[in-house]
């Protein structure tokens, strides 16, 4: 009696959860998804996405600073005005010092065009600019003006033999936008590996929620045929407890099912930022696509599509700057030259009137006598780490291949074991539907049942995943080729220079 007492208080605790979250899904907003439905609205909207969509943008940006670095640029530089009033300590021609007060202002104002020598690393300039200077206190209520101006010249600043930033630079950055274009593409496949991820989980968890339903009605229904062979005297009293027992326990799996799915749920519209009241209705993708996938052309195909080919001939290359820029440090030498006219008047027409020819050449050293050592360090440290990069570069190399290599072999077990497992799970499913006939009819026993339905439930469990290993097998081999097995089509295509 004490163990039907018991039974009882399970059986309507059971009831109540199953009664709440059926009550709470029927509230909920119902929204049907197929996988590639589902992958594209992440694409769009995720918080993912929009930031991998951001990263992008800011690169672009970069870009397009380091490209205006070759541009000319114009420059307007000026102080207007400068205007001081103080006592200043004058030294006399007999040694001693006078304090003479100064009320003067001073205004320039500079034009110039200048233009970077990208093969050379120099600048060239084009430049004008005019001065005016105001003495206040030379006449009384009448200040001195005068003017002086460089109506125009040409100058050029060269350094000889050093590190050339922007050399390297025209090397280095279109690879670094290059990479940051194709890492996009690759961050958007990406996300539809975890949507899958996603996508799947909750896919098993409804076909949980199925089963556990399913489950549920027959064990009920198998209850009540035990419960009237007992009345008749055919099924002993602990076979009937022992069905009984499985009626709660599926009960309990069906509002376990039910929890299951309503977590799926929340994380899939938290990842993909849909309505958390949304109800989601996904769909078996069971239509596995056809397309022969050959691991030759998936190695060429990733060599030649993905961020990481164009990342290590980065790495190389930035090596390369880094031992040039420790040669270029070794001594330096530069060149200032200048050439224009200049002028000084009381009038400001005037400056430009017969200029003044104004010429400059300079030639800068510094050599280092005694440094010990420092600048073969300096040197040294920069070969070994470009050593230590291409050894690092040859090796990643050899990975990557790999990786691609053991993908589609995994790619195509995995295909093949899809087949096995959806044959082992109709079999399974007519199986257990012979075995439930044959149950009602008197011709096989519970136990036999019972084994029919685990087999069931359990080669349906594993088609659905295997079917999510395809998808997620799927779209790793898009992610690491940056193509379009199905369709035949890049995903990312270089823009033409």
């Amino acid at each position: 009696m004490k163990i039907r007492n018991l039974l009882f208080i399970k059986t309507v605790i059971t009831l109540v959860l199953v009664c709440s979250s059926l009550d709470f899904a029927a509230a909920q907003e119902t929204k049907t998804f197929t996988l590639k439905e589902l992958v594209q609205q992440a694409k769009d909207g995720s918080p993912v996405a929009l930031r991998a969509k951001t990263r992008r943008e800011n690169r672009y940006w970069q870009y397009r600073l380091f490209r205006s670095n070759y541009n000319p640029q114009l420059r307007l530089t000026g102080t207007i005005p400068q205007y001081y009033q103080e006592f200043n300590n004058i030294t006399q021609p007999d040694g001693s010092i006078e304090f003479i007060e100064v009320k003067q202002n001073l205004m320039d104002l500079g034009l110039g065009l200048e233009q970077v020598i990208g093969a050379t690393g120099g600048t060239v300039s084009v430049n004008t600019s005019t001065n005016r200077f105001d003495n206040f206190l030379t006449n009384p209520g009448q200040p001195q003006t005068r003017y002086s101006g460089v109506p125009i010249s040409v100058a050029l600043n060269q350094p000889i033999f050093a590190f050339n930033p922007y050399k390297w630079d025209k090397k280095i950055e279109p690879l670094l936008y290059e990479e940051s274009k194709r890492e996009y593409v690759q961050e958007m496949e990406e996300v539809s590996i975890y949507v899958t991820q996603l996508y799947f989980d909750y896919l098993i968890a409804q076909v949980n929620s199925e089963i556990a339903a399913s489950n549920l009605k027959n064990t009920e229904d198998i209850f009540a045929i035990e419960k009237k062979r007992n009345e008749l005297g055919v099924t002993p009293e602990d076979d009937l407890l022992q069905v009984e027992l499985q009626v709660l326990n599926a009960q309990q799996a069906a509002a376990q099912a039910q929890v299951d799915l309503e977590s799926a749920a929340f994380a899939m519209n938290s990842f993909i930022g849909l309505n958390q009241s949304s109800n989601l209705n996904l769909v078996s993708p069971i239509d596995i696509p056809e397309f022969e996938v050959n691991v030759e052309r998936a190695i060429e195909l990733a060599f030649q599509n993905r961020s990481e080919a164009i990342g290590y001939e980065r790495q190389k290359t930035e090596a390369e700057s880094q031992v040039a820029q420790a040669r270029g440090q070794r001594f330096q030498v530069l060149l200032n030259a200048r050439y224009g006219y200049n002028n000084a008047a009381f009038n400001f027409p005037d400056i430009y009137q017969n200029p003044n020819t104004q010429a400059l050449v300079s030639l800068g050293l510094s050599v280092p006598i005694l440094d010990w050592g420092r600048n073969k360090a300096r040197m040294s440290m920069a070969m070994a780490n470009q050593e230590l990069v291409e050894s690092t570069v040859a090796q990643e190399l050899i990975n990557f291949e790999q990786e691609i290599f053991t993908m589609v072999k995994n790619f195509l077990m995995i295909k093949e074991r899809l087949n096995v497992t959806k044959i082992s799970d109709d079999v399974a499913q007519r199986r257990y539907e012979i075995a439930l006939k044959r149950y009602q009819t008197g011709n096989v026993t519970i136990t036999n049942l019972n084994i029919a339905q685990n087999e069931k439930d359990s080669n349906k469990r594993a088609f659905y995943t295997s079917l999510r290993d395809f998808w997620m097998a799927y779209y790793e081999l898009r992610s690491l080729t940056l193509y379009d097995f199905e369709k035949g089509e890049l995903l990312y295509v270089p823009e033409a220079n």
